[in-house]
């Protein structure tokens, strides 16, 4: 499948439907079929322990499918999560950024499921992984 939109007007996209969250995240590739993104990790993401938090990695994990998603069908703010599975498999490095490797696994009319994989940067090992299941908006008319 063929990505719809450039990296570039996606995170142009993101800064204006989710503002909050366009400073955490860079998209590193983005091709209608996997979508890599990086959490750009700072003080805010850690908890105690110096790791990075679970609710950031989630947060990664959910930008990255939704941008894979959108990737696909375009600009559709009203894409909302339905379901999502994430399991913690080991400690992220401190100090450095989440990579997230998302694959689209199915695109229907109404609903999208990617999987992701978050690592540590320079980590061969996931550090986490995630499946994510997206409602999509009807089509206008229907």
């Amino acid at each position: 499948m063929q990505a719809v939109i450039t990296a570039e007007e996606m995170m142009e996209y993101l800064e204006e439907v989710f503002p909050q969250v366009n400073n955490d995240f860079a998209i590193d590739h983005m091709d209608g079929t996997k979508t890599v993104m990086r959490l750009l990790t700072a003080e805010r993401h850690l908890r105690p322990g110096g790791t990075v938090s679970g609710p950031s990695m989630f947060a990664l994990a959910d930008v990255c499918a939704y941008v894979a998603t959108m990737a696909c069908i375009g600009k559709q703010a009203l894409a909302v999560t339905t379901n999502c599975s994430l399991d913690f498999m080991r400690k992220p490095e401190s100090g450095k950024d989440l990579v997230a490797v998302a694959t689209l696994l199915k695109l229907g009319k109404s609903l999208s499921v990617t999987d992701i994989l978050i690592y540590s940067e320079g980590m061969e090992a996931p550090v986490a992984r995630a499946s994510m299941t997206y409602s999509l908006p009807r089509a206008s008319g229907a």
